[in-house]
């Protein structure tokens, strides 16, 4: 069986600190991967926010907890796992994410820790270099097929390093940037697109 890595937020459930960022009125905390691509940098200018206005981790929590995955994104889960073992690749953090995993069948999910001190972040632990194209290689390297989908800048290594790349409801910028990769607005889109690989 062929494997699927997924990006999580903005491709299955929304993005959390855009949550964060509506919940405390924070307008910095919107800012994703799609404004600032290098994910430690994006990372350590919302620690930095965090620590500015005293945030805890207790909160983004409970935001993460009260989202629901996008419209369709279960179902679209429940028919690619027909064919694929979907594997949910992310820069995002157990800490708060593994609650949502229960909401979209319990898919695997790797990504990054937390160090938490007193309620606190207090470093990201980055799983390794280059953790996206890293996944898709040590997938490669068992001889599996690998397709993957992304949305933003930070997805486009577990692209390039897969058989098949596909950018899912990417923006506009993004999509003329690296136009080798089919797009897909849609689950429906998307779920085609694989099928063709």
């Amino acid at each position: 069986m062929d494997i699927l890595c997924l990006d999580l937020e903005g491709v299955l459930i929304p993005e959390i600190w855009q949550a964060v960022a509506e919940r405390t009125g924070i307008e910095e905390l919107h800012k994703t991967t799609r404004d600032i691509p290098d994910y430690e940098e994006l990372m350590q200018f919302r620690l930095q926010v965090m620590s500015r206005r005293d945030l805890r981790l207790s909160l983004i929590r409970e935001v993460a907890e009260g989202l629901e995955p996008l419209p369709g994104a279960r179902s679209f889960l429940d028919e690619v796992r027909r064919n694929w073992q979907a594997v949910i690749v992310s820069d995002t953090f157990y800490e708060f994410a593994t609650p949502l995993l229960a909401k979209l069948g319990r898919p695997t999910l790797l990504c990054h820790r937390l160090v938490v001190e007193d309620d606190r972040i207090a470093e990201c632990k980055i799983r390794q270099p280059d953790p996206k194209r890293s996944v898709v290689k040590a997938f490669k390297s068992l001889h599996f097929r690998v397709a993957a989908a992304g949305d933003s800048y930070n997805d486009i290594p577990m692209l390039e390093e897969a058989h098949q790349g596909v950018l899912f409801r990417a923006p506009a910028k993004v999509r003329s940037l690296y136009p080798q990769y089919a797009a897909a607005e849609s689950y429906e889109e998307l779920a085609r697109l694989l099928a063709r690989s």
